[in-house]
Formats: C-alpha cells, structure tokens, sequence
C-alpha cells in the first residue's frame, strides 16, 4: 500500500480533531451518576422506541423504492438521467425544514395530495406516517448512490452472460444481479437506517412533536436541552453511541464477505 505525502498528515489531523473534539466534549458534559436514569426515563424509552420502529419502517420504505431507483440509475441510458440523479442528491443538500416544507405542501391538509387523502379520511401530516416519509426523504439518497456505485463498480458481464444463455431480465435480476449487490444492499440499508433515527427538522416540520405519536429521541434532545440539559446531554451521547455502532457495522460489513 502506498503511504500518502506526509505533509498529508496535519490537515488531517486537524479535520480528525475537528470531528471528534465536540464529540469528546460530549462525553465529558455527561452526569455519568444519573446516565441511566436519564436515558431509561419515561419520555426518553417512547422517544427511543418510536425512533426505532419508524427508523426501520423508512429503512424498508427505501429498500422498496431505492434499490430499482438504483437500477435504473446505473442502467438506463436516458438522456434525463441526469436530472433524475440530480434529483435523488437533492435531499442531501437541501436544509432539512426545507424539504420538511416540501412534504407539508405535498402530503398536508391544503397539499398538492394532501387535500385529495383528506377528502377519503386519509391524513398524513403530523402523524406517525409522516415521520416515516420524512425520514424516507433524506436518507433515500444514502442507498441509492451505495447501490448505484455498486452497480457501476460490478459491471453487466455477469448479467450480459446470463442474457446470451437465454435468461429473462427478472431471472437476471434476481439469480445474478441482486446476490452481486448483496453487500452494498446491506450497507446502503443500514446507512439508511442510521440517517432516518437522526433525522430532525423535517420531522418537526412535517410531523411535529406529539409525544408517543411524532416525537422521535432527536426531537426528544432538542425539548429536553432547555427544561433537562443534563438529559439532553446524555441522551445526545446515546444516539452518538448508536449512530457510530451502525456506520461502523456498514463499513465493516463488505469486507467481511
């Protein structure tokens, strides 16, 4: 392996200090005598697990629509590609409220959709549904780009030889293109799942915070930083905990296999 320049090494080092000195900082701001009590405390387990069911839900929810999303990406030869990808990396710069907004004009009660639902019984905005597709829209790009690069990466040989023997697309699809991606899929996904459990502002903004109902443990830190901060700290350090686990399983995981 060939070492990088050693005038590399201080900037470097200075951007994995800027990274990990808040997080430092953290731990060091917890009450590490009352860590349990604060994150075990009533609101803070139905914050927890509703982050948990709705992380996984919108984890599923993009493994549903992202992975063709993906295929089509990588696949296709349209001249509007361009535009669709653009449009998938759109949620990953866009300020969270802002595409929190989006969804309020689409899915609300006066939306673009929203109104016609509401007129069947079907209301969306600030319910638990909400949360999940809040939490779809900004970690969908997460899988999408593993997904595509993996595609890219691997080629259509395989695919290609599976086609001149006389298998249909769906056969290739199933039986030789998804095993190859098995391992981006399962990485992509836990990305995902990882940016759904942080996800914030379009929640607050789509879905608002109804305890047991819309408010996910970000929500929960952000109340609790001005009547608990003492909770809001450890609760932080917790979803930093869970946070580093999860990346640390999807980056390992490839290698692995």
């Amino acid at each position: 392996m060939i070492k990088p320049p050693v005038w590399l090494l201080l900037p470097a080092a200075i951007g994995f200090v800027l990274v990990a000195g808040p997080l430092v900082a953290l731990t060091g701001a917890v009450d590490w005598s009352h860590f349990l009590d604060l994150i075990t405390s009533e609101s803070s387990r139905v914050a927890l697990l509703l982050s948990l069911r709705t992380s996984v839900a919108a984890a599923l929810l993009c493994v549903l629509l992202g992975v063709p999303m993906a295929a089509v990406l990588a696949r296709s030869r349209w001249r509007a590609l361009p535009v669709l990808r653009a449009l998938v990396l759109l949620p990953l710069v866009l300020p969270p409220v802002v595409g929190g907004l989006a969804l309020l004009y689409l899915f609300g009660r006066n939306g673009l959709v929203g109104h016609r639902l509401e007129s069947l019984g079907i209301r969306i905005a600030f319910s638990t549904t909400a949360v999940v597709l809040a939490q779809t829209f900004v970690a969908l790009p997460f899988l999408v780009i593993t997904l595509e690069g993996a595609m890219r990466t691997a080629g259509d040989r395989y695919e290609r030889i599976a086609a001149t023997l006389g298998a249909r697309p769906s056969l290739v699809w199933w039986r030789v293109t998804v095993p190859l991606l098995r391992p981006a899929l399962v990485s992509g996904t836990i990305l995902a799942f990882a940016r759904a459990l942080g996800e914030f502002g379009a929640t607050l903004t789509f879905a608002g915070s109804l305890q047991g109902k819309t408010r996910t443990l970000p929500l929960e830190i952000y109340l609790q930083r001005e009547s608990d901060p003492d909770a809001a700290v450890a609760l932080s350090l917790l979803l930093v905990l869970v946070a580093a686990g999860i990346v640390l399983v999807a980056y390992r995981r490839p290698e692995a296999r």
